[in-house]
């Protein structure tokens, strides 16, 4: 061992241990710029996966169709829903505008804008609408079966959610609700 070590110190062995050390670095360099190369190979095979983004509101080909000029603001509000902007400073416009973000597919953007002069319906303009059916099947391509749910309910399917018929007192709509005969205490009682 210590034959070793004194060959190593000694000032004929430096300039050989300097060439093996130098070859060790070149080495590890090329070592490094290989992997980098197969981890990049691998990173593109593979890649994270990324979720659906679907943001604002969806408007399709039917509630587009249903409505009409004359209608007032209610009315709009009941067949499109809450508008995505509605703002202070356009008071008679309101913006439903929707996105939808896949990994692997082009974005999708689509905007209704509404206008209303006072409370009536003056005009609205949309970009080309889906039907709900072809939005549905826009949604599933490729990622099941490719199946389509019925958007159509059966009248077995709805008779789930009539009220029921027991009979019973008629029910006044207009009426308040029927107040406690006695309220609990806001705090503890005290000892």
């Amino acid at each position: 061992m210590q034959q070793l070590v004194s060959l190593l110190i000694s000032r004929t062995a430096a300039p050989v241990w300097r060439i093996v050390a130098l070859a060790g670095l070149f080495t590890s360099v090329a070592g490094c710029g290989s992997f980098n190369t197969a981890s990049g190979r691998v990173a593109g095979i593979v890649s994270p996966y990324k979720i659906d983004i679907v943001q604002g509101n969806f408007v399709s080909k039917e509630q587009a169709d249903a409505l009409k000029v004359g209608m007032n603001r209610l009315q709009v509000r009941e067949i499109l829903g809450t508008p995505l902007l509605a703002s202070m400073f356009h008071t008679d416009r309101w913006d439903y505008v929707f996105t939808f973000k896949r990994q692997g597919a082009l974005p999708q953007a689509r905007k209704v804008s509404v206008y209303f002069k006072g409370d009536i319906l003056e005009r609205f303009e949309a970009d080309s609408l889906p039907t709900e059916t072809e939005f549905v099947a826009s949604l599933d391509s490729g990622r099941r079966s490719g199946k389509v749910p019925v958007l159509e309910a059966t009248e077995e399917a709805l008779a789930k959610f009539a009220p029921s018929t027991r009979a019973s007192a008629p029910v006044d709509p207009n009426a308040a609700p029927a107040l406690p005969i006695q309220y609990p205490p806001l705090e503890p009682a005290s000892r």
